[in-house]
């Protein structure tokens, strides 16, 4: 069995920034999913709430694309490592 990748018991760092700007964007998961989906990247809602949720592990592409949808730098990132 493949050791699973965490850090801080988390598959993510991302998911607590993505989950602040769509509550501060107020756009729907649905509506997040089909602008990806014209990006070419596929996720559903139920994968994008386990993002949110630290459950999922997200690729750097998607994260990006998301990035651009949900306009937040990801600078913001650095952030996390300083605590």
């Amino acid at each position: 069995m493949a050791k699973l990748k965490t850090f801080r018991n988390n598959k993510n760092i991302s998911g607590n920034i993505i989950k602040e700007k769509i509550k501060e964007k107020r756009m729907l998961k649905k509506d997040i999913c089909i602008k990806l989906e014209l990006m070419g990247i596929s996720i559903t809602p139920d994968e994008l709430l386990k993002i949110e949720k630290n459950e999922l592990m997200i690729k750097d592409f998607e994260l990006v694309a998301l990035a651009k949808i949900l306009d937040f730098d990801l600078n913001k990132f650095k952030e996390i490592f300083n605590d």
